[in-house]
């Protein structure tokens, strides 16, 4: 293997694909990054046997091959280099790299013992603007269940459904759900769980990508391609493929309530601000906090009392409909809820303190999220 890039190529590879090459000792080689020089490609890949990623990059082919070399190593060596032309060569087991004044050799290992990225078909392709996907993936993605006792609630729900994508996410405590237009040649519906994992190194390399400007804010898309267990996920020359969660997604669309007895419309700001006050002085492993809607009052009083702290009490303008009510919420989930709702004003809709509270944003009717109320 014989092959020259620049540096600033090199480096944006590598930033794409080294992400999950990790500590992995009953299998050393994965923590390798895979330099592959074939046909007129070259190509960075790495995996953890759940997640492989392929990252396409331009450069110069002299002899085609393909080596592995531990992945931080080179990783950091090639960030030190100057952004100038990089030369590399296998020789045995070593990567020789010539960069300006710069001359080294990292030891490394024969790609024959790399593990294969499994190939998805792509006869079923949807497709999604880059930037909106993203967007919409960072408002659900937040509320998965951190922990793996149930593995559907550790990843994220994906609807395909007649040009449009559900996203949804819980961990039992909360609920995000997005809506998101798609392109889909073959109009077909399904429906599948994708790991957490997964897309989070789908965002970092989308909110990674180089070329942002014009073109990739407004054009870029990403493209979706199924199979049995698997998914496929292409953007420009990146390849993201991952196992599938296999099990039933629950039929979350049974606990977001029908209607409501109370709504109001809040400065989503200000509600930030009093929530993040009353949080203070909360009790210590509940995290409540008090939601109320006085009637004919016009407005959200925010508050919370602890033995050991002391209370607090902020009242807020609003636009409010309906009964006297109130609940109590963790304020951990309120704030999630509040932070990725975009807008000036956030609507709140309850029907009593033993029912989920929903939130809206004022304008866009694609998103909502639940929190579950703290039965008193």
């Amino acid at each position: 293997m014989e092959l020259s890039c620049l540096q600033e190529n090199l480096k944006q590879g590598l930033f794409v694909a080294g992400h999950i090459a990790g500590r992995n000792l009953n299998l050393p080689i994965l923590n390798n990054v895979m330099i592959e020089a074939k046909g007129g490609d070259i190509k960075i890949v790495t995996t953890n046997l759940e997640i492989g990623i392929t990252c396409g990059i331009r450069g110069k082919i002299e002899k085609d091959g393909s080596f592995t070399v531990d992945s931080k190593v080179f990783t950091d060596y090639i960030n030190l280099l100057p952004n100038k032309k990089v030369s590399m060569i296998r020789s045995e087991n070593n990567l020789k790299i010539v960069c300006d004044s710069y001359r080294t050799k990292i030891r490394g290992q024969s790609s024959e013992e790399f593990p294969l990225i499994p190939a998805v078909g792509r006869s079923v392709c949807y497709r999604a603007e880059a930037s909106e996907f993203k967007r919409a993936l960072s408002q659900v993605i937040f509320a998965v269940s951190p922990g793996e006792s149930r593995m559907e609630l550790a990843g994220v729900f994906f609807g395909f459904n007649q040009g449009k994508l559900i996203l949804a996410a819980t961990d039992s405590y909360r609920l995000a759900e997005k809506e998101l237009k798609i392109k889909n040649e073959n109009n077909s519906d399904q429906n599948i769980i994708i790991p957490a994992k997964t897309l989070q190194e789908v965002i970092r390399i989308l909110s990674g990508a180089r070329d942002g400007g014009a073109e990739g804010e407004g054009g870029q898309e990403i493209n979706f391609y199924i199979s049995e267990n698997q998914i496929l996920f292409t953007v420009k020359s990146t390849e993201v493929v991952s196992r599938l969660i296999e099990g039933q997604y629950p039929d979350y669309k049974q606990i977001i309530p029908k209607s409501n007895k109370t709504s109001a419309l809040v400065d989503r700001a200000g509600l930030i601000r009093a929530v993040k006050a009353s949080s203070l002085f909360s009790k210590t492993g509940i995290n409540d906090i008090n939601l109320d809607f006085p009637q004919n009052k016009n407005q959200v009083v925010v508050s919370s009392a602890s033995g050991q702290t002391g209370e607090s009490v902020t009242s807020l303008e609003a636009s409010v409909k309906g009964e006297d009510n109130g609940i109590v919420v963790n304020y951990h989930y309120l704030l999630d809820g509040l932070n990725n709702i975009e807008g000036e004003n956030v609507k709140i809709e309850i029907i009593d303190n033993n029912t989920p509270c929903v939130l809206r944003p004022e304008k866009e009717k694609d998103y909502l999220y639940i929190v579950m109320p703290i039965k008193q």
